[in-house]
């Protein structure tokens, strides 16, 4: 029998709590028999939600939790002050052992803040990156970091590198993953001054698979694998990813159903437009770990449904069962210490 994994959900945060958290937690346990999931929320709230539901009942454990860290509040702040905010409680189950991984779609700065501080960095790992997969032409790649350290040192970025060729061979199974940097241009000598810094520390690395730079109009084709930058590039390269796809999908749809003649058009393309929207739906890859933690975090989009929430926690499975943790202190921490 597969090992259990135990996840615990935040399951007031994002835009659609809980209601789509709820769903996300159901369909997980449902869809796959070795995940337990520890619903933390108001306990009026998961009562209402879980209500609604079939579902095995040893595998959802409801965790009271009184507060909610809302999206404006000041991170460091509220998670010092509401301690028993749902990210504070649900991120305690991972710090004390009770649970594998902790998964949010709630405030951003919170779970970062978070992650260091209640969940704890592996010794040896200087900061911790989020790392969204994203969709190419040819699978997904990931993109390292995107959202948690936007005034990163070029030492830090080696370490993302790493750690992103660690999730990538034994997450997606890819070998020898291609590591490129986020850059304007492909010469070696373009860029900014932590580019220009970073570059040579990624081309005599012998432990990862370095291919140079890569612009931003590379990553939809797939150019490589492990995207590596720091936080601030990284966000602003995703939102407009995603903004671009969210746009073209309605311009699309828009355009078919203008006149009888896109509708007809439509629906003769419906199956094959319909695979290839999925290839690029981002909720199918789940949220974004934070990796370089003593546990599993995961960040899911604040406007997630279920779908995601749902990916996200099944993602989970495949991190404690290639045991990417472990990986991440031998060829990252213990070599670079």
């Amino acid at each position: 029998m597969a090992e259990v994994v135990k996840v615990a959900l935040d399951a007031m945060g994002g835009d659609n709590a809980p209601v789509e958290t709820v769903k996300g937690a159901v369909d997980a346990v449902n869809l796959r028999d070795n995940i337990i999931v520890y619903l933390v929320g108001t306990e009026e709230a998961l009562n209402t939600e879980l209500a609604k539901y079939s579902y095995p009942k040893e595998r959802i454990v409801p965790v009271a939790a009184t507060e909610i860290i809302e999206t404006g509040e000041p991170p460091v702040m509220a998670i010092r002050k509401k301690k028993d905010s749902s990210i504070v409680v649900g991120m305690k189950l991972v710090h004390d052992g009770t649970c594998d991984a902790f998964v949010s779609a709630g405030s951003s700065g919170a779970i970062l803040v978070g992650g260091q501080f209640i969940v704890g960095r592996i010794k040896g790992v200087e900061r911790p990156p989020l790392a969204p997969l994203f969709p190419t032409t040819k699978g997904a790649s990931i993109l390292i970091d995107c959202g948690a350290n936007v005034d990163a040192r070029p030492d830090h970025l080696l370490q993302f590198a790493k750690m992103g060729s660690v999730y990538m061979e034994n997450i997606m199974d890819i070998k020898s993953p291609r590591v490129a940097i986020l850059n304007i241009g492909a010469e070696e000598e373009k860029g900014n001054a932590l580019v220009k810094e970073t570059y040579p520390l990624l081309k005599n690395c012998p432990d990862i698979n370095f291919i140079g730079s890569i612009e931003a109009r590379d990553l939809p084709t797939g150019a490589a694998d492990v995207v590596v930058c720091e936080a601030f590039a990284g966000n602003i390269a995703l939102k407009m990813y995603e903004g671009v796809g969210l746009t073209m999908i309605k311009e699309i749809k828009a355009g078919l159903m203008s006149s009888l003649r896109g509708k007809i058009g439509g629906l003769l393309i419906k199956p094959s437009l319909k695979g290839v929207l999925k290839k690029f739906d981002v909720s199918e890859y789940g949220g974004a770990p934070l990796l370089g933690l003593n546990g599993l975090v995961v960040k899911t989009h604040g406007s997630s449904k279920h779908k995601e929430i749902t990916n996200s926690i099944v993602q989970c499975i495949a991190f404690k069962e290639n045991k990417i943790n472990e990986k991440i202190q031998d060829r990252v921490c213990l070599k670079d210490a």
